[in-house]
């Protein structure tokens, strides 16, 4: 800590998707509350980029009203994708501009991490003792979900953690699949799943909260058990609170406050020129969510639909954000 600005000087900022669903956006309060209760010498604020309010601009406004000199950003959010490299640095960007007065950190996502395994591990353990002891794990198959995006680096952290899972746990196989955007989905995956010979098929969503997706899986697996009287279908809990998330969290906001926290650019799309997205290198960052900001859940649009996927155009160049993982971005 130095000794410019004291740590009640100091102010975090946990920055959320945002979602339709009021389940989803309860969930995630009640997380970014959890956090100040782990975080009591700092200043706690959240917002979301779409959808629910108090959208990030809410919050960010709300820490520098509260007096904060400095604040830690963290994305609320599991990988890097469009959000992480993109959308929220935006949103950040915009508040540091308007205030330079204010110093601004970005932290990074919650990424691959061991605590992270070990919660997702434990969702999966729990699951397997509710169904009972009669399929062993060689007779089971894992199928581990994420959210999906057109980012083909956070699509493999999703296959990391199946594979990871897999050996670590000792399952039959496991297979990764996707609510979205990318390919495989979840019905057409446990489809070809159900002919892999598996007594036992556990559906674990590797999400931090639940809402329209999460609820969307659960129906696909209730589905293909239906399809499939022979097989059992399993539905693991999400991550949600769980105190090593919870664990994970604090520790991306001591990595902002100590500028250690490096993401994994290696493969991003917008740094490299990665195989079948090479017209992506350079794409000027800008936000994509200024047309659902703030606009309400489901509890105050019941018919309100979104039917369009986000493709984030991601990369590194925040230019008034103090970004701890990489030079500027070359411009193409």
């Amino acid at each position: 800590m130095d000794s410019v600005t004291s740590p009640m000087e100091t102010g975090v900022m946990v920055c959320g998707h945002g979602s339709r669903d009021v389940d989803a956006v309860r969930e995630f309060q009640a997380m970014a509350a959890a956090l100040g209760g782990r975080l009591p010498q700092y200043a706690v604020e959240s917002g979301f980029l779409e959808f629910a309010r108090p959208v990030i601009r809410d919050g960010l406004e709300a820490l520098k009203r509260r007096g904060v000199r400095r604040i830690l950003a963290v994305p609320g959010m599991l990988f890097a994708a469009g959000h992480v490299k993109n959308d929220v640095p935006s949103e950040l960007n915009e508040f540091a501009h308007e205030n330079p007065q204010i110093e601004l950190r970005f932290g990074r996502d919650l990424a691959i991490d061991p605590r992270m395994l070990r919660a997702a591990a434990e969702r999966v353990d729990a699951a397997e003792r509710r169904a009972g002891p009669s399929v062993p794990r060689a007779q089971t198959l894992l199928m581990v979900v994420g959210r999906g995006t057109n980012d083909p680096d956070a699509n493999s952290n999703v296959s990391k953690v199946a594979r990871m899972l897999w050996e670590g746990m000792r399952f039959g196989w496991a297979e990764a699949a996707y609510s979205g955007v990318t390919t495989p989905l979840v019905d057409a995956a446990l489809s070809r799943a159900a002919r892999l010979g598996f007594r036992r098929i556990i559906v674990f969503p590797y999400f931090l909260f639940t809402g329209v997706l999460v609820k969307r899986i659960y129906d696909w697996t209730d589905q293909a058990a239906r399809a499939n009287p022979d097989i059992e279908f399993v539905k693991a809990d999400y991550l949600n609170d769980h105190p090593l998330v919870l664990d994970t969290f604090v520790d991306r906001v001591r990595e902002a406050l100590d500028g250690n926290g490096n993401m994994n650019c290696q493969m991003c799309k917008y740094r490299e020129q990665v195989v079948g997205f090479e017209k992506d290198r350079g794409t000027p960052q800008a936000g994509h969510h200024h047309h659902v900001r703030g606009i309400g859940t489901d509890a105050d649009h019941h018919h309100h639909g979104h039917g369009h996927h986000h493709r984030g155009h991601e990369h590194h160049d925040h230019d008034h954000v103090h970004d701890d993982h990489h030079h500027k971005h070359e411009r193409g």
